[in-house]
């Protein structure tokens, strides 16, 4: 039999369809959904139900994120959605800002696939967003990258490619991205993504700084592409991620 005869074979013997909300509510750190081809919640987890600030999963069904999350940030998970739903290309490793039931940010990294029914119309789509968290420092293993991490963080405003850093560790680049992505859960080119948006939004929310400088600062000497880049990887502009996070700052 086949891979896909088994599945099928099991799945037609199911008293309910399988949503796998169980097995997700299990796992601490990671949000689990499955959406209809209007991007409405229709299988949530608890972690996704807490971002959201209830403890009742059920109160998220038929909503849409733009619904579920405070704006802007709601709006731009939205927009992705039905970005996949209207092309069918899923979303791979996205590097993402998510918020936490406290008000804090928090990194992770959204993977979301399209579901497709008969004639092979797409009618919904599933996914799932895993946090990230810091390395632990005092590993031996941390001690081989820390130098080129932190030449990386002094040098945002200069063009960083992994065969540079690498150098400085002393690994070939190989060698260099695999223990970034064993350590970060990263690879070297998200990481580098990673510390130039935390670095554009510590000054957003912390300085008056005008947002083509903090762009210039974080690598980017065009300003568009700085407000493209940024709104892709936070879901809001740097004037509105400014706006939410440090309501008294004016705008640029």
């Amino acid at each position: 039999m086949t891979g896909s005869s088994l599945v099928t074979g099991l799945f037609e013997r199911l008293a309910e369809p399988f949503t796998a909300e169980g097995v997700f509510d299990c796992l601490a750190g990671v949000v689990y959904f499955v959406k209809n081809e209007r991007a409405e919640y229709v299988v949530v987890n608890r972690t996704l139900a807490e971002r959201c600030g209830t403890q009742d999963k059920r109160t998220l069904l038929g909503k849409t994120a733009a619904q579920a999350f405070p704006p802007p940030l709601g709006r731009s998970f939205w927009e992705q959605d039905m970005q996949l739903i209207a092309s069918g290309q899923p979303v791979v490793n996205q590097l993402e800002l998510h918020l936490y039931p406290t008000g804090l940010t928090g990194w992770c990294l959204t993977n979301k696939f399209p579901l497709r029914g008969s004639g092979d119309t797409i009618v919904g789509l599933v996914g799932v967003s895993h946090d990230l968290h810091p390395p632990n420092e005092s590993a031996e293993e941390y001690n081989s990258v820390a130098a080129a991490v932190g030449h990386a963080r002094a040098h945002l405003d200069r063009r960083l490619v992994t065969e540079d850093l690498a150098v400085i560790a002393g690994l070939s680049a190989y060698q260099f991205d695999q223990r970034v992505r064993r350590l970060f859960r990263l690879s070297t080119g998200q990481l580098l993504l990673k510390l130039r948006m935390d670095s554009a939004a510590e000054q957003l929310r912390d300085t008056d700084s005008p947002v083509v400088e903090v762009g210039m600062g974080c690598g980017y000497a065009d300003q568009s592409a700085f407000t493209r880049q940024f709104r892709r990887t936070t879901g809001m502009t740097p004037g509105e991620y400014r706006r939410t996070f440090r309501p008294l700052a004016t705008d640029e």
